[in-house]
């Protein structure tokens, strides 16, 4: 084995520059893998061109959470709304004696912000937490109005995918108004099978407004 005096200063500079080439090199991948996903997820709504999509690209920022982080803290401004493109998050609220509600589970292809702090400029009264590694392409309030404006067909995509947020929204109070909690289980189960194997029971009872004890009495693979 060489020791570092015998190899060539060429050498040296290339074994002390390869891990940070290829630091970038992935980081690199990682954003045109989100790049492609975000064209796939409007795709699915609008019709774009190669050109228009670079440019819509450009409004957003990409991020990398960890696991346990905040990407939004109760009390704090909120600057995005986010396009969550892998991992998952939790949108949550927590009361006044401590407890935590579970609003949402966010998983891949959802937008999620507190939407009432990001559009009217106010501070969070809910808080986003990864419960997984997660990347997510973010645009500010500022940028999106601009994206509307420049791509009006934009405003078409977004005004879907609110509506389609909308109506879960409904769907969810009137699941938690009238369905028992064996009943919001199973419905949460038949749409998202996999979810299940993403969250903890302690979580899921959360999501449903039960207790983990209840939980554990409702179900039992």
């Amino acid at each position: 084995m060489k020791v570092l005096q015998e190899f060539s200063p060429v050498e040296v500079l290339k074994m002390l520059l390869y891990p940070k080439v290829m630091g970038i090199l992935q980081e690199l991948n990682v954003k045109n893998d989100m790049k492609s996903e975000l064209k796939r997820h409007i795709q699915e709504i609008i019709t774009l061109t190669d050109s228009e999509f670079e440019l819509i690209a450009g409004y957003f920022v990409s991020k990398h959470f960890k696991k346990g982080q905040f990407v939004i803290q109760q009390g704090e401004k909120v600057p995005y709304t986010y396009f969550v493109v892998n991992g998952l998050m939790k949108l949550i609220c927590t009361d006044e004696s401590g407890k935590e509600h579970i609003l949402s589970f966010v998983q891949e292809d959802w937008w999620e912000s507190d939407y009432f702090a990001f559009y009217n400029k106010t501070s969070a009264t809910m808080a986003l937490q990864c419960l997984e590694n997660s990347n997510a392409l973010c645009i500010t309030l500022e940028n999106l109005n601009k994206l509307c404006t420049a791509f009006p067909k934009m405003e078409h995509f977004f005004l879907q995918k609110a509506n389609s947020g909308h109506i879960a929204s409904q769907q969810r109070i009137l699941s938690l108004l009238s369905s028992s909690a064996q009943e919001r289980y199973f419905q949460l189960m038949n749409r998202y099978p996999l979810l299940l194997q993403r969250v903890s029971k302690t979580q899921l009872a959360a999501y449903l407004g039960v207790s983990r004890e209840t939980l554990s009495r409702l179900y039992l693979p």
